[in-house]
């Protein structure tokens, strides 16, 4: 079974163009491309009417709510994922370094799985 599971993966790997794993370099804009772009940005800006201004500051700041929503949920629910598989390494992650919190989930989890989980659980998702 093995054998035939790694030939198989051999050999969709070998049928696949090597250019798909190759990594494109990208150019980056050179200063002059920068500064002009800054100046159209700017002009545009000043442009704008002061009701337009303010509709357009209201819609950037929706968006850098929005993105930071979904990064904290991203992250929740990585640290659930890793806390199922591994309690202490998410409370380590979660409290941000080693903590009373840490070596409780640690010694949970070395007793007995199921408290460990349980309690790093409640821990993560109990403040969010």
């Amino acid at each position: 079974m093995r054998i035939t599971l790694l030939s198989v993966i051999l050999a969709i790997f070998f049928m696949v163009p090597a250019n798909t794993y190759a990594v494109k370099p990208v150019n980056p804009p050179s200063k002059q491309e920068i500064k002009d772009a800054k100046k159209a940005a700017k002009k545009e800006w000043k442009s704008l009417s002061k009701d337009e201004r303010k509709s357009r500051k209201t819609e950037v700041k929706a968006a850098i709510k929005q993105a930071k929503e979904a990064d904290g949920n991203t992250n929740l629910l990585l640290l659930v994922i890793l806390a199922i598989l591994i309690p202490p390494v998410a409370m380590l992650l979660y409290e941000g370094g080693i903590t009373n919190r840490f070596w409780i989930s640690l010694l949970l989890t070395i007793l007995f799985y199921l408290p460990g989980l349980i309690y790093t659980l409640v821990v993560i998702l109990g403040e969010n």
